[in-house]
């Protein structure tokens, strides 16, 4: 069984809170709410974590897919060194954003969903894990028809060599060879 990587998860989840709370925070502030103040914050917050959260981080092991027009975000979080790489920067960092969102109901939702995913960066890190940014190839990728020098001329399923037909120009050395004497009951 294969290694969990909490980061992919709490990337996703930190994306999705992001905007739940962006979203809350321009009710809050759209409806003029008491407390309207840390709707304004929940907004700037929630654009804050989006922008941190959209560069996805490469994976351990298999293809990592990168999200459309990442490349400029990247080199922006990359930019940031510890700061945006350390999981557990990343984890405080959302914890502490989340507390104001707790004092309205308009960005109750977006605080919980956020402090969800601070705990999971939280296990992210405790698991060794930290930020890697995906960047374009430098190399250019293998050609696969390099690796092939002629293609098969039959069709699949195909036996192996020495059970393969040979060439109908012969009858009597045209069948299968039989492994087994096959003889006649006298």
């Amino acid at each position: 069984m294969g290694k969990i990587e909490w980061a992919m998860w709490a990337n996703e989840q930190s994306l999705a809170a992001g905007l739940i709370y962006a979203t809350g925070g321009i009710v809050g502030v759209a409806g003029q709410f008491r407390g309207w103040q840390f709707a304004a914050f929940g907004i700037a917050a929630g654009v804050f974590v989006c922008l941190l959260e959209y560069p996805r981080s490469k994976r351990g092991k298999g293809t990592s897919v990168e999200r459309t027009g990442q490349y400029c975000f990247t080199v922006c979080v990359n930019a940031f060194g510890p700061l945006t790489r350390n999981y557990y920067v990343r984890a405080f960092l959302h914890a502490a954003l989340c507390v104001p969102g707790g004092f309205m109901l308009a960005t109750v939702l977006g605080c919980v969903c956020l402090g969800i995913a601070s705990l999971i960066y939280l296990s992210a890190a405790i698991h060794g894990e930290h930020w890697e940014p995906i960047l374009p190839r430098t190399e250019p990728p293998k050609r696969v028809g390099d690796s092939i020098k002629e293609p098969p001329q039959n069709p699949p399923p195909r036996p192996p060599p020495e059970l393969r037909r040979k060439k109908a120009d012969k009858l009597e050395t045209a069948a299968y060879d039989n492994p087994m004497s096959v003889t006649v009951n006298e």
